[in-house]
């Protein structure tokens, strides 16, 4: 997240990778079977590994030519809402300066060849998305899934309570 230059992207690329293409750290853990399959992991890991970064902010639209020719960075992620925050915007994702912001981004991508992904939190959203070309989709999250069928099973349930009752810890 909250990738914002070449530089940071750069910086990225070598967390992800492990030596001689990055500096990624080689202490024994569950990825690799807590060492039993260390060897076989660190030699596919690197090929294996995709590093994708995201665009969520007015400097990352400013840099994002640049950031899209870092060797190694893998895939571009939209952050429509961050993204809309940074530009004083917040939520405010159809507005004509964040289009134009989230544009800028989507074009650079496909002038890079790189798959770029979004979030989408309503179905119109995430067929905009796909409108636009992102092949990553990230459509809702859990919290608002989790949320939503709430908000769903009180408004059917409160209808039928009793007047003098509202809901209770033994409803």
């Amino acid at each position: 997240p909250q990738v914002n230059s070449a530089e940071q992207a750069e910086q990225i690329v070598q967390w992800c990778k492990y030596p001689p293409q990055g500096t990624r750290g080689v202490g024994l853990a569950r990825a690799h079977g807590y060492g039993q399959a260390f060897s076989e992991y660190v030699e596919n890991a690197n090929d294996q590994t995709l590093v994708v970064i995201q665009a969520e902010h007015r400097d990352a639209v400013k840099n994002i030519d640049e950031i899209t020719k870092v060797k190694g960075v893998d895939a571009i992620l939209l952050g429509p809402c961050d993204l809309s925050a940074s530009l004083n915007k917040t939520g405010q994702i159809r507005d004509p300066e964040v289009v134009q912001a989230i544009e800028t981004i989507c074009n650079a991508s496909r002038k890079a060849g790189l798959p770029l992904g979004s979030f989408g939190v309503t179905p119109g959203a995430v067929h905009l998305d796909i409108e636009r070309g992102v092949t990553l989709i990230c459509a809702g999250t859990d919290s608002l899934f989790l949320g939503n069928s709430a908000a769903e099973m009180l408004a059917e349930i409160r209808p039928t309570l009793p007047a003098d009752k509202s809901a209770t810890q033994d409803d």
